[in-house]
């Protein structure tokens, strides 16, 4: 079934069969930062922005996507870069697999709350599973980030 999807402000037609998971379809059309984990929903490396809000990929049907917004970290602009290279300074990138759907949700986050305490970040991050830093860099570099927003705005 032939679909048309918006993917960072750029239209894509595609066929798709009506069981081919988001993810799928994006990494077919080349945004190659959405990672398949798990394909159930537990490891949030799938996570785009739907409409302004950080969704699982996996979990949502390529065909019930249609007419919606989609943002990839491809397109998330420069703050998904400066997240990254917080990431990196605080040796929270190691083989990077889970970055792009923590940044993703890094950026949700920052859309709902400007200084979110850490017992927060925790919270909202609970699905972005991460096999290599055991998370304290990750919220080294999650609270440095926050830091500079409140910076950057006073």
């Amino acid at each position: 079934m032939l679909i048309q999807l918006s993917v960072n402000q750029q239209m894509h037609r595609i066929d798709v069969s009506p069981e081919e998971r988001l993810s799928a379809t994006l990494r077919r059309l080349g945004y190659l930062s959405v990672k398949e984990g798990c394909d159930t929903g537990n490891c949030g490396a799938c996570t785009i922005h739907r409409d302004g809000k950080a969704v699982l990929s996996c979990m949502i049907f390529s065909i019930t996507a249609e007419g919606q917004n989609l943002i990839t970290l491809e397109g998330a602009g420069p703050e998904a870069e400066q997240i990254g290279q917080l990431l990196v300074a605080e040796g929270a990138e190691q083989c990077g697999y889970c970055s792009a759907g923590l940044i993703m949700n890094i950026l949700y986050l920052k859309s709902l709350e400007s200084t979110p305490s850490e017992e927060t970040i925790k919270m909202h991050l609970n699905g972005n599973l991460c096999r290599c830093t055991g998370y304290e860099g990750q919220l080294r570099a999650i609270n440095k980030y926050f830091e500079v927003i409140a910076h950057e705005n006073r």
